[in-house]
């Protein structure tokens, strides 16, 4: 099955239990901001999920279920590119390209998620960093694959962008959570999406999802609005700003001399 189609299927899974007749637990999820700006002074940010459970006529199961939360950057298309030591030089030696891989994830969760979900579930709903579903681009072998799969996700956990929080959720009384979730300051700007999921005995048996924004704002937003809508006179301006800076330096260090 495509992970599209399984993304389409997300909310009828959800809601299969009220389908049936069989009303289950809800998720009542919100989020601390929905917009998060980006100016020249960002330094990261911290992304408050929180919510309650809500249970049939009120009453709360003896045994307490699990939550995970995820937050997605927008997916993009990606070249990478594999370094060697080759005569005492690090060169380009291959290369693979994505066709589309999530620019930021990070999922918390009360519990390790391999005590919580069986492989079979947390391949569909892609919790965990090792169980996201990159497009190659096609045309490699198998094993090159998995080989720049598994370089991509150690290179994005090494920046922040790819991250895990075993024990990143914390419920109360079994009805309310809450997780924090830090949003580093070189995240791209797009429409994120976050994900939460009730989790009972491996399966996921709700889940809710919101959008968050973020986007530049300020000086930063001005400057990358001219460069997508003026490419030509942005660059142009870029080049004489640029000369302009090195004919000052020049002068300076000449009266200097």
């Amino acid at each position: 099955m495509s992970k599209v189609r399984v993304r389409r299927l997300l909310p009828l899974v959800a809601s299969l239990p009220l389908l049936l007749g069989q009303a289950g637990p809800r998720l009542v999820p919100d989020i601390s901001a929905r917009n998060i700006e980006i100016r020249y002074s960002f330094s990261g940010a911290q992304l408050l999920l929180f919510g309650a459970i809500l249970y049939p006529g009120g009453r709360t199961p003896t045994r307490q279920l699990d939550v995970a939360v995820v937050l997605k950057g927008p997916v993009q298309p990606l070249l990478v590119r594999e370094k060697q030591k080759i005569a005492g030089i690090w060169m380009n030696a291959d290369s693979h390209r994505f066709s589309s891989a999530p620019s930021y994830y990070a999922v918390a969760s009360n519990r390790p998620l391999r005590q919580i979900l069986d492989e079979r579930t947390a391949a569909v709903y892609e919790l965990g960093v090792g169980d996201l579903q990159l497009s190659p681009g096609g045309g490699a072998q198998p094993d090159k694959e998995r080989r720049f799969e598994t370089g991509l996700l150690e290179l994005r956990t090494r920046q922040g962008l790819y991250a895990e929080d075993a024990h990143g959720v914390t419920i109360s009384d079994g009805v309310l959570y809450r997780a924090r979730i830090s949003i580093p300051s070189q995240v791209p700007v797009g429409t994120y999406e976050t994900e939460t999921f009730l989790i009972d005995r491996g399966k996921v048996i709700a889940a809710s999802t919101k959008e968050v924004e973020v986007r530049k704002a300020g000086f930063e937003r001005f400057v990358a609005t001219a460069a997508r809508r003026h490419g030509f006179l942005y660059g142009l301006t870029a080049v004489l700003l640029s000369l302009l800076l090195g004919w000052s330096a020049a002068a300076v260090l000449g009266r200097r001399g």
